[in-house]
């Protein structure tokens, strides 16, 4: 009883703590305050950008002011804070009483029972209090409590009786509780907070609301309704960058204005918003003298990011140097969304000027594993790659996508998501959140049930084993979950190494059938010899298929055991008229089961500029390139192989086919051009021109879901249980990234090893009886 007994008396006793008696404090107080003000006046007599863009929202309200009405009041307020000319405040007076003298603010007849407040009461509860704080002091008493009054009745009363209240409420986290849930509820505490004086019990309102953001930060999502989470652990808001830049940042609007109004607070979530910025970050991507990009999963667009988020994170005092490495990009958006210095509160919040690192300091992969998405890039220079991955949850925001991909290269979007339109067109249901408009594998012309937006998915998809080095990174998405309907197994690995990323497709059906792979392109692909050409502008990739076939080099008619391909047309983002091609690959013959090995070759500079030809040019590079990777098939016995010759490494992958399911009870042994291990993949790298022979000559390797890997009979790698790993030696430094059971004990056959990193920790090599060096991963302690 005694830890309920304690979060009970914590509960009761935080609103209080919150509100011990207070000198209140003058308007305004929430945000047009007379520090930012000031503080604004400083900065625009030497930040040119800032003055110029004071001088437009000040002409902007002087021919407001020239006209017999209109305007808008948030610049007016702001005019009127930053000049103290009672003529703006008078006009903004007029707009106010306008918004406050209404029936009603909002409202959805449609529902059972009636909605009385929902986003256009969250917008009114935000222009109102935001305007009545700024002109407080050029109202008269009697205006004040009329208009304070007003805000209760409109905005106020129908938000907390609708949302929080416990007598009249008839919402809840678990139907909307995502971004709605906070627009409502907090730029209701926001209203609070700016009629606090006129309406003494709002303070409680405020209190209560802070400590109710307490449980939708921590809503875990809903078994029965098969919600997800709103957040993943690690900072990701699973409906897409759009919609996490809009819910977080009504949360921290309510939060500064919190602070201002009452006090500093601390709260058990903020390491989680701090992390949410975080997520902003590794879901951008930085372009060279062109605005910042965002993965566009889900009902999101293009430009969306998490500049609001950022700026407001640092005006608590909560930011770090990644925060302003990431405004210098989003500083060029076109974002509607974001804080732009071009409106009252962009020009108040505009962070301080000091000196931006010229990379973040995250790594280049991040996984976000409970909501399916994962980030893998070559660098954070801008221009550089980067292949987003979506495998999660399908609900309201989140499309029909489970297991889908998109490619980022030289400042381009190449490998593109559907998008998406108004929700009131029909083509929003009938295809852009659909499996369809996404890079995925379709069986008999069904993937995801096309319900599964609206119904949600039982059984969602999962990311799993990120493995981030410096040659080669790795990524397991497996989307049988939501394509269980169809799919027995549905997995998709993405191993990229060098300028090579091989997307590796397991996949088996209850019947035999027809698989259609979808590839979603930008602008132009063409195909040329074994490969599809993709370009934009100046970026372009390869695309090829290596199984299990490749495309045909002479007229299709001819060649029928190779892959199929068609056009198929679907609608441009933000269109429901505008049709834009994308490919169709289909294996040559129907089946239950089968692999798909794609590769993407990453062109650059050196390579790009060559025109190709249309000629046969086999399987190891484009025809007419020059400086392209060479890709080589083989296979044999249980076993299909790739081998990628590129920057002077030769590097072997091996599919291991007796490690996809077939065999219960059984390990999955196989021997393959000597190597002998139960992996499911396997990748073994030597400098070009090295003995492959010889174990001891080998720069790198790696394991997904393997207990040994051997040659010759001699160890490279022994566990107790499956892993994935991968292994990267320089000279007498090795690189160790190992995942699997809680409880690890491997052995490797790296010797004269004298610095080991296991995880990105510095470890002391140890050495065993046999010689062999000792690597433990010790969860359980």
């Amino acid at each position: 009883m005694k830890p309920y007994l304690f979060l009970v008396i914590f509960s009761l006793l935080w609103p209080s703590i919150s509100l011990q008696a207070q000198t209140p404090k003058a308007h305004p107080y929430l945000f047009y305050t007379p520090q930012r003000t000031e503080r604004l006046k400083e900065r625009i007599k030497t930040d040119t950008l800032l003055a110029n863009r004071w001088q437009a929202i000040r002409k902007r309200c002087d021919q407001w002011l020239s006209e017999p009405k209109g305007g808008n009041m948030e610049q007016l307020a702001l005019a009127y804070t930053m000049t103290g000319e009672k003529r703006y405040a008078d006009r903004a007076r007029t707009l106010l009483n306008e918004l406050v003298g209404r029936a009603f603010w909002d409202g959805m007849d449609d529902r059972t029972p009636r909605w009385n407040a929902g986003l256009g009461t969250s917008h009114s509860n935000w222009t109102a209090s935001v305007t009545y704080d700024a002109i407080y002091t050029a109202l008269t008493s009697e205006e004040r409590k009329t208009i304070a009054d007003r805000i209760v009745k409109l905005g106020i009363d129908p938000s907390i009786a609708d949302w929080v209240s416990k007598d009249k409420r008839i919402q809840s986290l678990n139907n909307m509780g995502h971004n709605w849930w906070a627009a409502v509820v907090f730029e209701a505490g926001i209203a609070s907070l700016a009629v606090m004086n006129e309406v003494p019990q709002a303070k409680k309102w405020a209190a209560d609301i802070m400590q109710d953001s307490r449980q939708w930060f921590a809503f875990a999502g809903s078994v029965l309704e098969n919600k997800p989470a709103n957040f993943d652990q690690a900072g990701g808001f699973y409906e897409s960058v759009n919609y996490a830049n809009y819910g977080v940042s009504e949360y921290l609007l309510f939060r500064v204005a919190y602070t201002s109004a009452v006090g500093a607070v601390k709260m058990p979530y903020d390491d989680l918003l701090k992390k949410t910025v975080d997520w902003f970050i590794n879901a951008s991507y930085p372009r060279a003298g062109k605005p910042l990009m965002s993965l566009n999963f889900g009902d999101s667009n293009d430009f969306a990011n998490g500049d609001r988020p950022a700026k407001l994170l640092i005006a608590l005092g909560m930011g770090n140097d990644d925060y302003y490495w990431y405004l210098q990009q989003t500083s060029r958006s076109r974002f509607g969304e974001d804080l732009s210095p071009n409106t009252p509160m962009g020009l108040l919040y505009q962070p301080e000027s000091k000196l931006i690192p010229t990379i973040p300091s995250l790594p280049t992969a991040a996984l976000y594993s409970s909501m399916g998405w994962g980030m893998l890039r070559n660098s954070w220079k801008p221009d550089a790659t980067l292949l987003g991955v979506k495998c999660g949850s399908t609900w309201n925001h989140a499309h029909a996508d489970a297991g889908s991909f998109v490619l980022y290269h030289k400042g381009e979007y190449l490998l593109i998501d559907g998008g998406d339109v108004g929700y009131g067109n029909p083509e929003y249901s009938s295809y852009f959140v659909t499996s369809w408009a996404h890079n995925v594998l379709m069986f008999n012309g069904e993937a995801q049930d096309s319900r599964d937006q609206y119904n949600a998915v039982k059984n969602p998809g999962r990311l799993y084993n990120l493995i981030d080095g410096d040659n080669l990174k790795y990524l397991l998405a497996d989307a049988t979950g939501p394509t269980s309907r169809n799919f027995l197994r549905n997995y998709r690995n993405f191993l990229w190494i060098g300028n090579v990323i091989l997307v590796i497709d397991d996949v088996r059906t209850y019947d035999i059938g027809k698989f259609d792979y979808l590839l979603h392109f930008a602008d132009k692909a063409v195909k040329r010899g074994p490969d599809f050409e993709i370009t934009k502008d100046s970026a372009a990739i390869l695309f090829r298929p290596l199984y299990p076939e490749m495309l045909p080099l002479g007229y299709p008619h001819d060649l029928p055991e190779k892959m199929k391909f068609r056009t198929e047309y679907g609608l441009k983002d933000r269109t429901t008229n505008v049709q834009i091609p994308y490919y169709v690959l289909s294996p040559p013959e129907k089946t239950d089961r089968t692999k798909f090995v794609n590769a993407i070759l990453l062109l650059d500079e050196t390579n790009r500029s060559i025109q190709t030809a249309t000629g046969s040019s086999g399987a190891s590079g484009g025809a007419g390139r020059s400086n392209l990777p060479i890709i080589e098939k083989f296979e044999g016995t249980n076993y299909l192989g790739v081998r990628i010759t590129q920057n002077k490494q030769v590097t072997e992958v091996y599919i291991n086919l007796l490690a996809d399911g077939r065999l219960m009870h059984r390990n999955a042994n196989a021997i393959m051009n000597n190597w002998e291990t139960d992996a499911y993949i396997s990748a073994v790298t030597f400098p070009e021109g090295a003995d492959r022979q010889d174990p001891a000559q080998l720069s790198s390797f790696f394991i997904s879901n393997g207990s040994y890997l051997r040659r010759a009979g001699k160890p490279i790698l022994s566990s107790l249980s499956k892993v994935f790993m991968y292994a990267a030696k320089t000279g007498n430094q090795l690189d160790v990234q190992l995942q699997g059971q809680p409880l690890i004990e491997a052995s490797l056959g790296f010797e004269k090893v004298g610095k080991l990193t296991v995880n990105t920790k510095i470890v002391s090599p140890q050495y065993d009886s046999d010689k062999l060096l000792r690597i433990e991963i010790d969860e359980t302690k």
